[in-house]
């Protein structure tokens, strides 16, 4: 614990200090693991999810997070550690955005005031950081499979482990949960799919399987009934293994008739129990101390509310995802403006710019995989609900989904987190740059993005998309170039079109200039200079710039005489990178260095040095970029730094 301390800021330090505070609780003083919590009555669950609640809330009031998806399963959560026997169970949680009770109650309740701080508790879920997480999920819909994986080894090495995944409807529209689903009603194993349905995922959730999901229930008692003949026909021998499967596929089809419902689980012969009330622990515990020992895949679907037990969160559940620091009493959020006009955030300029752009254009519209809000296309959305597309956690059909609209002659704006990308490589290759279709694909989130960690920087999408053919890569420096992007992307005949940007606010205040088409694969040059140039693609062009001043004026006051003069260019364009460019700065300079928020190998460094090297320029190149590791979490700016990507360290290559 001390060397932990020691390395984390004063802040997370002085929050450990009153540590003794947590005390007060009745209950949740008591548990620093499962073991803990199985020692009390069940009758005294409620209040020990009545703590961990209260205790979310405060710690989040200081400490930002995910909020309102971690209330929601405050009583799952104690619920499944009660019946279950984790760590020895695996407990498969599908993204760690509900899993802060998790956390508190396996042993990290002294350190949770450190979460998503610099050398503190990791985002989500991660077997580094203990044993109770099972696996990494920081990307959805990977919990089925996974859980199966599980399942299976347990099988072939003979041990004796039950294996639960935790799945939202949000999450269950991802095409690798069905994949998961699909395969564990082939495959023997006796997993639970726990469905946690709250209708939403950041946003409201969207596309047939939320509505089918609402319409489907299950009678408690028909449950209990069922379970209890089939016991008994089990003790007497009459229900063996290999009756079953038909009994099960014979009693569903009876239930189909006369409920007058199909059920699509129980059609692939995995057992569904439900709709539950999922706030109700009691009734919970005891639904799952009946169907743990059943044999099979079996699915229970509890329906909870997003932000239960805090009032604004309930009311405002998207807001309160991640609502930042707010005050516990009044529930009020808190903001640091000082009052003066700073620059938009990029996914602002996105939205506003998206909805100019498509009052103009008609043929535009807009895709996003489940983020409305996070990327802003909730503004083209309200104003133009007709023409922008929320399909769900589906990335890979998002861009798939964009190519045949684009196909047939529309142009689709395709927003797309940077690392969700990674999702759909290949229908970008097939379903887009084969064709060279009219489209353009905006990575939001883009570099390092801070807290959320290494699952979530947008790290690889230069590497991984710089070797694809028939692609555009561009990155703006600033808004406007943001804006003028977007507007040359539009354009008819220019292709599969990626404009990649970060997280969080630019440089300029006064970003809504005149449209104006900039020239594909040609960047520009921002400063003159002799000796070394500097060689910057996107917004952390911005950090390249203070570190030229910095390089400078230390230059001028150690040696007056002889000031570095220290040339800078945007790029502008990964590809087609801009060739006469680099011949100017191969011949006219000795030292370059190269500088993006991505990772150095394959990115722009890369670019530039296969550039020399093809073309016979001898030039001392120095790459800075995100290091060939993942990066942990933390604030943008602590990370920069750690990367020597910050305007300090640029400064000490450039001197």
């Amino acid at each position: 614990m001390e060397v932990l301390r020691n390395k984390m800021p004063n802040f997370a330090k002085s929050l450990i200090s009153i540590m003794g505070d947590k005390n007060q609780y009745k209950y949740l003083s008591k548990i620093d693991s499962p073991a803990d919590l199985r020692q009390f009555a069940v009758s005294e669950l409620p209040h020990v999810c009545e703590e961990l609640r209260q205790d979310i809330i405060e710690e989040l009031s200081i400490n930002p997070g995910h909020l309102a998806s971690s209330l929601g399963v405050v009583e799952l959560t104690v619920a499944l550690h009660y019946v279950y026997d984790t760590p020895n169970d695996r407990l498969m949680w599908d993204v760690g955005h509900q899993a802060y009770g998790h956390k508190i109650i396996t042993g990290r309740r002294d350190r949770f005031c450190t979460n998503r701080m610099l050398h503190g508790l990791k985002p989500f879920p991660h077997p580094f950081e203990s044993e109770y997480d099972t696996f990494c999920c920081g990307h959805a819909s990977n919990s089925i499979s996974a859980a199966l994986g599980m399942a299976v080894a347990a099988r072939l090495k003979g041990e004796k482990r039950h294996v639960v995944a935790v799945i939202g409807d949000g999450a269950l529209s991802g095409g690798l949960a069905f994949e998961g689903i699909n395969n564990a009603a082939s495959t023997p194993n006796d997993m639970l799919i726990v469905l946690n349905d709250n209708r939403m995922s950041i946003d409201r959730s969207v596309g047939g399987m939320g509505k089918y999901l609402m319409r489907l229930t299950t009678n408690s008692t028909y449950n209990r009934i069922r379970h209890k003949i089939a016991r008994k026909l089990t003790d007497c021998g009459v229900l063996t293994d290999s009756r079953r499967r038909g009994l099960i596929r014979f009693n569903n089809s009876l239930k189909s008739v006369f409920s007058r419902q199909h059920n699509m689980f129980e059609g692939m012969d995995i057992r569904y129990f439900g709709l539950i009330d999922g706030h109700d622990v009691v009734e919970l515990v005891r639904v799952l101390q009946v169907i743990k020992d059943m044999k099979g895949p079996k699915l229970l679907h509890v329906h909870t509310k997003k932000g239960k037990g805090y009032a604004p969160a309930e009311k405002n559940a998207t807001v309160w995802h991640a609502p930042g620091k707010f005050d516990y009493e009044s529930g009020e959020r808190l903001t640091s403006s000082d009052g003066k006009p700073h620059p938009p955030k990029f996914q602002d300029v996105f939205g506003k710019t998206l909805l100019e752009l498509a009052q103009r254009n008609p043929k535009i519209v807009g895709v996003t995989p489940a983020m409305p809000t996070g990327c802003s296309m909730n503004i083209m959305m309200n104003a133009m609900p007709d023409r922008v597309f929320d399909v769900g956690i589906a990335e890979g059909h998002a861009v798939t989904f964009s190519g045949g609209m684009a196909k047939d002659g529309l142009m689709p704006f395709c927003n797309i987190y940077s690392s969700f990308m990674q999702r759909a490589y290949d229908n970008l290759i097939h379903d887009a740059a084969t064709m060279r279709l009219d489209m353009v694909l905006c990575l939001d989130r883009a570099g390092l993005v801070g807290e959320d960690g290494p699952t979530h920087h947008g790290a690889f999408d230069l590497a991984f998309l710089r070797p694809i053919p028939n692609l555009t890569i561009a990155a703006p420096l600033d808004e406007p170039e943001l804006r003028n992007l977007m507007y040359t992307a539009q354009l008819p005949g220019k292709g599969t079109f990626v404009i990649r940007y970060p997280r969080g606010r630019g440089s300029v205040v006064d970003w809504q200039c005149e449209f104006e088409e900039l020239p594909i694969g040609k960047g520009r040059k921002l400063k003159d200079g002799q000796g070394t140039a500097v060689l910057s693609l996107g917004a952390i062009g911005t950090e390249a710039q203070k570190a030229i001043s910095i390089a400078e004026l230390r230059s001028l006051n150690t040696n007056p005489s002889a000031p570095l003069h220290i040339a800078h260019y945007d790029m502008r364009f990964l590809k087609p990178i801009d060739e006469e460019m680099l011949h100017e700065v191969g011949k006219n300079f000795s030292k370059v260095v190269t500088v993006e928020d991505g990772v150095v190998s394959g990115g722009l460094g890369s670019a530039v040095l296969e550039f020399f090297a093809d073309n016979g320029y001898d030039v001392e190149v120095k790459r800075i970029g995100i290091p060939d590791t993942f990066v942990e979490h933390g604030t943008v700016a602590e990370l920069r730094k750690i990367c020597h990507m910050d305007a300090e360290s640029i400064a000490e290559v450039l001197t």
